[in-house]
């Protein structure tokens, strides 16, 4: 009778049912979920640019080291400076005044004329054969006009005007020049030589420099990158610091 009584007693599990080990899980999940939305819910602006810009070193756009070559990053917020300032400095004064001359001027060229600005300098480039025939070092007609404004523009400003030339990686096959590094050089003498006798420029602000080849700023692989690389660069530099204050 005992053991008839053994058998019939139902065995029961310890602890609680399988279902609430999932049924935890997915509560917490939530909870998490639900934190994260309150915490994303109020951005502080000075914190988040605190934070991006402690990255600068792996992916921002450094600014301390003066380097000749122009950095291609210009999105990335760092808190040493802020990119609205620096669209500023297009916007207004020296910059919107170049900005709208390149504008109203010379369209076919739209592609092959660029103007960049950094948080203490001013850069025209001029690319591909906007300026200069293929092998020549004499400016082209077209583009004479637009140097010579820019020349006056540019005299009314502060800082240096670096003027530097550059060309793809194709060998010099005909003309006076043997290399590409003296193509480079003749054609930064040359733009300058003109706004110098096209304005009031005291000579003492303007240097001149040619890299040849050594220098790109796309890949030579394509056409494009090289139309990119046969450039002249015009470089208002040492502007007095953008006010971080000003919005």
């Amino acid at each position: 009778m005992g053991m008839l009584q053994e058998q019939e007693t139902p065995k029961i599990d310890k602890g609680a049912p399988r279902w609430v080990v999932t049924f935890g899980d997915l509560m917490s999940l939530l909870l998490c979920f639900f934190v994260l939305l309150l915490s994303f819910s109020e951005m502080d602006r000075k914190k988040y640019k605190q934070v991006a810009g402690s990255l600068e070193q792996a992916f921002g756009v450094q600014r301390k080291i003066r380097v000749m070559e122009i950095p291609k990053g210009m999105k990335i917020i760092a808190k040493d400076f802020d990119q609205e300032i620096i669209e500023t400095r297009i916007l207004e004064d020296i910059g919107k005044e170049i900005d709208d001359m390149l504008s109203s001027q010379l369209e076919e060229f739209k592609e092959q004329i660029a103007l960049e600005a950094g948080e203490n300098e001013i850069t025209i480039r001029l690319m591909g054969e906007s300026t200069f025939d293929s092998g020549r070092d004499e400016i082209r007609e077209k583009l004479k006009p637009l140097l010579g404004n820019l020349a006056k523009v540019l005299e009314k400003a502060d800082g240096d005007v670096i003027i530097s030339g550059h060309t793809d990686n194709v060998p010099v096959r005909s003309g006076p020049f043997k290399s590409n590094l003296r193509l480079s050089i003749a054609r930064a003498a040359a733009v300058a030589d003109y706004m110098l006798v096209n304005s009031r420029i005291d000579p003492k602000r303007v240097s001149t420099m040619g890299f040849g080849e050594y220098r790109p700023i796309e890949s030579n692989i394509t056409e494009r990158g090289r139309e990119m690389n046969r450039r002249v660069e015009i470089i208002l530099s040492n502007l007095p610091p953008v006010n971080h204050q000003r919005k």
